[in-house]
């Protein structure tokens, strides 16, 4: 390491760099959420809805529909998360 690297002004930028790379890293496992969309017809969708419940059951994954709509043409577009494992 020559000396340029430790210029105040170099390691104050370097472990500003590094808890900045910490908050990223800290961010992404806070939001563990698994998150799909999908855009069906209203009995497809149902349908799908279903299945995701019965593959991941609310008491385990926390699964739920975080958000939905109703399109035109009797589509529903909506997203469902999940945690990604069970405990």
């Amino acid at each position: 390491m020559d000396s340029r690297d430790q210029r105040p002004r170099d390691v104050a930028h370097r472990l500003s760099e590094r808890s900045r790379q910490q908050t990223r890293a800290r961010a992404q496992e806070a939001s563990a959420w698994r998150r799909e969309t999908f855009r069906l017809p209203r009995l497809e969708a149902r349908a799908k809805a279903r299945e995701w419940f019965e593959r991941f059951p609310k008491a385990a994954y926390m699964t739920e529909i975080e958000f939905w709509q109703e399109l035109p043409g009797d589509e529903i577009e909506f997203t469902i998360r999940r945690l990604p494992t069970a405990d």
